[in-house]
């Protein structure tokens, strides 16, 4: 089966308060949900319409179940926490 993955590249600095609040809910929600964090860091070489700001990569055994992780009330709790602070581009997508 073809895993699903969970991307989160940040537009613009994130709000610090908001995003170290988020991530306190936001790291164990994506864990509990069966999320692996692949990858997180603001070491980018962007290209394109790329941004060189903080980038997430998260692998889940399904697509399904990253859009449920997202979906979650764990995350949407840790979406609360975020809202305002954040500027970014979220994918979930499968792998093959």
């Amino acid at each position: 089966m073809a895993k699903g993955y969970f991307l989160s590249a940040h537009r613009s600095l994130a709000n610090k308060e908001k995003r170290d609040a988020y991530l306190v809910l936001a790291t164990p929600a994506m864990i509990k949900a069966g999320g692996k964090i692949l990858a997180a860091t603001n070491i980018i070489d962007a290209h394109e319409n790329g941004v060189s700001e903080q980038t997430v990569l998260i692998e889940f055994q399904s697509l399904e179940q990253a859009k449920s992780a997202y979906n979650s009330p764990d995350y949407q709790e840790a979406l609360q926490v975020l809202k305002g602070g954040a500027d970014r581009d979220i994918r979930i997508f499968e792998g093959k």
